[in-house]
């Protein structure tokens, strides 16, 4: 990857794959190398079975109403997906894979959005990675705000709501 694989890039993937479902394995593929990801394996039809699978239990993640909850939700992700760390130096430049070499692109995206998540939640903040405040709008969002206080999935929606609290009161 060219991306930091267990950052905050991996989990805007994942929320990006959830709010926009792609359809097809071509269409996994070409929205994971869009976002960085270098593919070892010919993509399969059942990688795309596989992450959406993740995904499913990644909302729930999101979806979580309290930490423990929510930890208790990603420690599961984790058991099922992640290995051992091991250093890489493939693609030049050593780092840390908390994966097994040449997995399948289902695979690998489960094992990266939970470990992503973990790393995320930990360094940031176990309330940041929420949805959307508007009512309506159903988007994911990892917060990477400075504050830690993002509320909206975009400004689009933040504006949105602050003309409707706006007209509310007059």
């Amino acid at each position: 990857m060219h991306l930091n694989p267990y950052g905050a890039d991996v989990v805007n993937l994942a929320a990006d794959l959830a709010n926009r479902r792609p359809g097809t394995a071509g269409e996994l593929a070409e929205r994971c190398r869009s976002a960085g990801l270098e593919l070892e394996l010919p993509v399969r039809p059942d990688d795309l079975d596989r992450a959406l699978a993740t995904l499913d239990a990644w909302e729930k993640v999101v979806d979580a109403t309290g930490e423990g909850e929510r930890a208790g939700l990603l420690n599961r992700m984790l058991a099922e997906t992640a290995a051992h760390p091991r250093l890489t130096d493939h693609g030049g430049g050593w780092h840390l894979h908390y994966r097994d070499d040449a997995r399948p692109l289902g695979a690998l995206l489960a094992t990266l959005i939970s470990v992503g998540t973990a790393l995320h939640l930990v360094g940031r903040g176990m309330h940041r990675l929420r949805r959307c405040a508007v009512a309506e709008c159903t988007m994911i969002f990892a917060d990477t705000s400075r504050t830690g206080r993002q509320r909206y999935c975009s400004q689009r929606c933040g504006t949105r709501d602050a003309v409707r609290r706006h007209r509310a009161r007059a």
